[in-house]
């Protein structure tokens, strides 16, 4: 049983189709796992195991009889707490939605069910995906499974550590500045932020609506590249959704390095640790033995994301959270008896402290005399930076950089300065301003022991690339890593 759990995604797929492996005898050995495992990692808000190996079995009589749902059937996969499943509890990590019960299923949850998938939900997060290290979850602080002393990134960190704790093979997180990318590095696994409108958000509990997108973890890129064409794809429910072509797994396949243009960072242009800086470098100099041309870009325009992403993200976050009033769902505090103390009382006790920070600074940058001077600015700046990587894509075929400039920190080590948090994010942001499509692929540990993530961008609607140059980085040497099977 335990060696069920070291299975990879694909593995794991094949074995449940070629019959030589039950759901339920994988679901199993997962929930053994999450029972001796979880209370270090503490990736789970919430746990139903007789629910879980209920759909499991599920899954198994249908395959018995010959009624899969799909190839996929079968397959366990976890739930970021922000995806709404009907009748099942969608609290954002929050004080304010600690009772809510979803009525209806987010489209891509809808769209797992309908293939037969084994939903593990809830998966631990920033409140309100706000964080880069899930310390500012209302209910715990979720560990890197490297080094439960050290975060596993954010805002998807319980997504992210249930699968490189092999908790999990897949699970979903969302990503509005790199919540999907930065995690999945911190904790060396996969994770996908898609182009904006590839993935319906349709029951994903909005932070910033421009940013937000719904994306995959995986402990391999066959798990990335199969969720990809099962979630993505127009939903009339989402009006931001793109009528394109469909994104197909199976269009991902190995590239030749030799000529490609590879667009690479100056070094003068940021700042990281030796680590990270030294495998950037090894992983370079391999594609250039390969044959592969490295163009080195001018991010000097990317330094500007981290306050523009601040400035449109929280000006966003302060409208969408004003639904949260005490009086339509969430929790209520009657106070006083006058309208003004419901609400303050309400969001004082259901808020978070970083909650409430990003909504008073969207709200500031909102108000009457500032709107020009700040949101509007920092939308002008938004389109300039996409103008950038538009401009990017005509002289190179794809972008490498590091997901995140250093490795996984202490728990607490940056928690007393917001701004130094805010940095964490500094490679990412300039992804979900431009609308790009990227993904963190592992790269391979440092000095101590700790997982390295290499991103790579394309352009709009370019997943198939994509995914295709992260299967060519994966055969390399220098990025292999193995997940941990001990949880220290």
């Amino acid at each position: 049983m335990k060696d069920l759990i070291y299975l990879t995604y694909s593995e794991i797929k094949t074995k449940l189709n070629d019959g030589s492996l039950k759901s339920t005898d994988l679901v199993s050995a997962y929930i053994k796992r999450i029972e001796t495992a979880d209370s270090k990692v503490k990736a789970f808000l919430e746990f139903n195991k007789e629910q879980i190996l209920k759909q499991a079995t599920e899954s198994d009589e249908r395959r018995k009889s010959g009624k899969l749902f799909s190839e996929f059937d079968g397959i366990p996969i976890g739930i970021k707490d922000n995806i709404c499943i009907t009748g099942q509890i969608t609290s954002c990590s929050s004080r304010i939605l600690e009772n809510f019960r979803s009525p209806y299923d987010a489209s891509v949850i809808q769209k797992l069910k309908d293939k037969g998938f084994v939903l593990f939900p809830r998966l631990n997060m920033d409140e309100f995906a706000m964080g880069s290290s899930t310390e500012n979850s209302a209910f715990q602080t979720t560990r890197n499974p490297f080094d439960t002393n050290r975060i596993p990134g954010g805002s998807s960190g319980g997504s992210a550590a249930a699968v490189a704790a092999s908790m999990l093979p897949v699970s979903l997180g969302s990503d509005t500045g790199g919540s999907i990318r930065q995690p999945a590095a911190l904790c060396g696994i996969w994770g996908l932020k898609p182009t904006y409108g590839r993935v319906s958000r349709y029951g994903l509990i909005a932070y910033a609506s421009s940013l937000d997108q719904i994306g995959p973890f995986s402990n391999d890129l066959q798990g990335i590249s199969d969720l990809m064409e099962i979630i993505s794809g127009l939903d009339h429910k989402d009006q931001t959704t793109a009528k394109v072509a469909a994104f197909e797994a199976n269009s991902v396949s190995s590239i030749d390095w030799k000529g490609k243009r590879i667009g690479v960072m100056k070094s003068e242009d940021f700042s990281f640790s030796p680590d990270v800086n030294k495998r950037y470098a090894e992983i370079l100099k391999t594609l250039e033995s390969k044959g592969a041309t490295l163009v080195p870009l001018d991010f000097s325009l990317l330094k500007y994301a981290i306050p523009v992403y601040y400035l449109i993200a929280t000006a966003e976050c302060s409208s969408n959270l004003s639904r949260f009033d005490g009086i339509r769902y969430g929790l209520r505090k009657d106070g006083a008896g006058k309208l003004e103390d419901l609400y303050s009382e309400s969001r004082t006790a259901g808020f978070g402290p970083e909650v409430k920070r990003r909504i008073l600074l969207g709200t500031f940058s909102l108000s009457s005399g500032y709107y020009d001077a700040y949101y509007g600015k920092a939308q002008k700046a938004r389109v300039l930076i996409r103008k950038q990587y538009a401009e990017f894509f005509k002289k190179v075929d794809i972008i490498f950089q590091p997901t995140s400039p250093t490795t996984a920190f202490k728990v607490g080590e940056k928690t007393k300065d917001p701004i130094q948090m805010y940095q964490a994010d500094i490679l990412t942001t300039s992804v979900n301003l431009a609308g790009v499509p990227a993904i963190s692929c592992p790269a391979g540990l440092d000095s101590t022991g700790l997982p390295i993530g290499l991103q790579i961008t394309s352009s709009h609607f370019d997943e198939s690339k994509l995914l295709s140059y992260a299967k060519s980085v994966s055969e390399l040497e220098v990025c292999k890593l193995t997940l941990p099977t001990e949880i220290a």
